[in-house]
């Protein structure tokens, strides 16, 4: 594969720690600098493909609030030594960040949308062992990260074996309850790139597995329902649950472990 980043800076293995990785990458779609957090279990075979997950974060954080705000690198770790879960690489990028978040669209000449789908993983191919073209992709987040999991990994089905959300945002609108920045910035060209529903309904007969949760005293919650309940009126497969808990890191850090095992059940 061809080399397409200008520069490339990765964390020093003599320094790293619970085999969390370092990436900060000069990207065209980004037009400047963009970071990754990578986990990456001990002893991989680089000649055997590994399956990734990327996860994306929420509002307000960045490359690090995944692995220091929830242990997943830790609990992933847990699971593949106990048998719960395939060795598996974690592939946390930052948004951009772009204001309070950018969305993970594109506006402003940035394409943070196309960072995720696109330079992630060509960068992961070129400098993280395990990682091939036979690997499979998954992608899940969090909150805004939900919204751009679930926009992302339905509009790039080739690329995406399965997707998931967690107390996502469904639509742009409610990006309000979150940013300061007025939401006329991050206006698309195509509506259908606002909403959750309607890229999935665009992409229907491609559609990869879907999953999403949210907690039922969540402020998002009213809008996982609908989603739910749009899908499957829709007649569109997925999984949707709920759970006991609010918009908080505590409930997040429980359910990340549900979709890396459905994410696992999709490689079996």
């Amino acid at each position: 594969m061809m080399k397409k980043f200008r520069t490339v800076e990765i964390s020093d293995p003599r320094f790293e720690t619970n085999y969390l990785r370092f990436i900060t990458v000069k990207s065209n779609h980004l037009q400047g600098r963009g970071d990754i957090c990578v986990f990456v279990p001990p002893n991989l075979d680089p000649a055997k493909p590994c399956p990734v997950v990327i996860l994306l974060h929420g509002v307000y954080g960045s490359a690090w609030s995944w692995a220091y705000k929830t242990g997943v690198h830790i609990q992933v770790l847990r699971m593949i030594q106990n048998k719960e879960l395939p060795e598996m690489i974690i592939a946390m990028p930052s948004d951009g960040l772009w204001g309070d978040g950018s969305g993970y669209l594109a506006h402003h000449n940035q394409d943070f949308e196309k960072w995720v789908a696109e330079d992630v993983p060509e960068l992961l191919q070129q400098y993280i062992d395990g990682v091939t073209e036979g690997s499979a992709f998954f992608i899940s987040g969090l909150s805004m990260g939900g919204f751009g999991a679930l926009r992302i990994g339905v509009k790039y089905h080739q690329k995406f074996k399965a997707v998931s959300g967690h107390s996502s945002i469904t639509n742009l609108q409610q990006m309000k309850l979150f940013v300061e920045e007025d939401l006329k910035e991050y206006k698309q060209p195509d509506p259908s790139d606002e909403d959750v529903f309607e890229t999935i309904v665009q992409h229907r007969e491609h559609l990869p597995p879907i999953y999403f949760d949210c907690g039922n005293e969540d402020l998002l919650i009213a809008a996982n329902r609908d989603l739910d309940f749009k899908l499957t009126e829709a007649k569109i497969k997925h999984v949707y649950k709920e759970y006991p808990g609010a918009h908080e890191w505590a409930y997040w850090e429980k359910h990340i472990k549900t979709s890396l095992l459905f994410f696992a059940e999709i490689l079996k």
